[in-house]
């Protein structure tokens, strides 16, 4: 009995020590995330933002804070797009900052340029993150407004950004069609509007301009002068006076930032805008967790090698820690079940492992419960994949996993992915990463995500290699093997990074894990506002 309580304790103490390295090494992640997110945060370098301010403009983010309703939070979206993308030519937040926050009590996507960055041009990844917001607005029935202050498309890199079906054009063309489904679409002029980007708040249901500030025009005074040889100023070309008085261009007439913003909150009041959650979920009062949130430093850590159990990741972020588990002895290495975030009811699916022919029935199960529930789905990412071997090949496991990827894929309930570990393969569209349409895709600072880890394709293109020097009838030694397999686990830890992921907006943003449950509540919040859908299944192989 006393060697048993020796062991007792000694794994106790194992599993503090481990729990506390883990805390720690996390905690250093998420220390990096925030001095990375804050430098972002500034914008464009010091002179820029001395110019802007100068002018009598507000920073964007200032914009931002005055236009959504006093001490309301700003979820914002992809703050890493294009980090360390072009080079030395730093772009940060990929010159826009984009999100979900209250305005006169709705829920709307702020879009908001930052003229501080390269004076607000649209680089490739610009584009991509505006795009990506319009995406969110229509998917969640959210109003748009635009605070636009442009240069329109950044010329040197035209060819990435104007001519294609998911370029420059294409905001507009969503504009129209946000619109006509009666998501309302505000601009707010702040700025220059220039070229194309001048359909912005031409194509807005209302626009506003600032005076002696805001300019719309398809060509500016260079452009005119080179064209007509007309000289005339910006402001005479397409200043608030000749918008608001004389082409209509406008509907409001601002006096500063300030005022515009007023206006735009006013605007947002008379949408007539109503939302009826009971219309698509039951909500319950809200009861916090009973553990605190950093405890998921400590039980997951940054090393992918080391398991955890994705129940206590769960017990940190629902609802009084209540998890009423759906088929908790069948395919374990999937984690289903039932519970409420903030109050509203989820179901939850967290990889406790490799996926078998098991647990892949099971998640399909469940998922086909909450679509027939209308219950939003949360997906709790940490997996390498599905199980490999003759013998689930001949057990179907190929069959038992696309039963459950066509699950995934034909859900039509709200689903949101958080990739907290390894997104690996199969794995990743199994459990709804980008591909499969979750309404946002958050990852955390120690995640990563490939198509496999690097160590096994490092592995299998040696393999290949190898049989190739033998039919070749050539020599391939350890030296060599080891030669050609270092750069490749190099090069897919780096392209497995998150900062590498959210750079290329793979991902809706990295997220401390301390914030999830709060994340997660926003998350879901702003995705009632749309109707429920009904989902229809594919064809399920048997």
């Amino acid at each position: 009995t006393g060697s048993s309580e020796s062991c007792k304790l000694n794994k106790r103490g194992c599993a503090l020590v481990v729990f506390q390295e883990n805390y720690e090494r996390m905690k250093a992640l998420v220390d990096e995330l925030r001095s990375r997110a804050e430098r972002i945060a500034l914008g464009g370098g010091e002179k820029a933002r001395k110019l802007h301010i100068s002018r009598g403009k507000l920073l964007p983010r200032e914009r931002i804070d005055r236009l959504l309703d006093p001490g309301s939070p700003f979820l914002e979206f992809s703050q890493f797009a294009g980090y360390e993308l072009y080079g030395k030519e730093e772009v940060p937040a990929g010159g826009i900052i984009t999100g979900i926050g209250r305005v006169s009590g709705v829920e709307c996507v702020v879009v908001a340029n930052d003229a501080t960055v390269k004076g607000g041009t649209y680089y490739p990844i610009t584009v991509k993150k505006h795009l990506r917001a319009q995406e969110i607005a229509q998917q969640n029935n959210l109003p748009c407004i635009y605070l636009v202050d442009s240069g329109g498309a950044n010329l040197p890199r035209q060819a990435d950004v104007f001519p294609d079906r998911e370029h420059f054009g294409r905001i507009f063309y969503n504009q129209a069609r946000l619109s006509s489904q009666g998501i309302s679409q505000i601009a707010v002029v702040m700025g220059s509007c220039t070229a194309g980007g001048a359909y912005v708040p031409a194509m807005a249901d209302e626009s506003i301009i600032v005076k002696k500030q805001g300019t719309i025009f398809l060509g500016g005074p260079p452009l005119v002068k080179a064209a007509t040889g007309e000289e005339v100023s910006a402001e005479d070309l397409g200043g608030a006076d000749l918008h608001c008085k004389k082409s209509g261009v406008t509907d409001h007439y601002a006096l500063d930032d300030d005022h515009a913003l007023h206006l735009a909150r006013k605007v947002v009041r008379h949408l007539n805008y109503r939302k009826d959650i009971q219309v698509s979920v039951s909500v319950e009062p809200c009861e916090e967790p009973l553990y605190p949130a950093d405890e998921l430093y400590g039980i997951v850590g940054d090393n992918l090698k080391r398991t955890f159990d994705v129940r206590e990741v769960i017990a940190r972020i629902v609802d009084g820690s209540k998890f009423h588990e759906f088929k908790e002895f069948y395919g374990d290495t999937l984690v289903t079940g039932f519970s409420r975030i903030f109050g509203y009811p989820v179901g939850i699916i967290g990889n406790n492992g490799v996926l078998f022919s098991e647990s892949a029935k099971k998640g399909t199960h469940f998922i086909e419960l909450c679509c027939q529930r209308n219950i939003p789905l949360i997906f709790l990412q940490n997996i390498t994949g599905f199980m490999v071997g003759r013998e689930y090949e001949a057990g179907g496991i190929a069959k038992d996993g696309a039963k459950m990827v066509t699950a995934v894929a034909c859900a039509n309930v709200p689903k949101f992915t958080v990739v907290i570990g390894g997104s690996y393969g199969a794995g990743n569209y199994g459990m709804c990463g980008r591909a499969y349409s979750p309404r946002f895709l958050y990852m955390w600072p120690n995640s990563r995500i490939s198509v496999m880890g690097g160590e096994q394709a490092a592995t299998v293109l040696a393999t290949i290699t190898k049989d190739q020097r033998a039919r070749e009838g050539k020599e391939f030694t350890a030296e060599q093997e080891a030669a050609m397999k270092e750069p490749i686990v190099r090069r897919f830890e780096e392209e497995g990074n998150p900062y590498f992921s959210s750079a290329r907006l793979w991902d809706d943003g990295i997220i401390d894990p301390a914030d999830t449950r709060m994340v997660l509540g926003l998350s879901i919040s702003a995705a009632l506002n749309a109707p429920p859908e009904k989902t229809r299944f594919g064809v399920f192989r048997m």
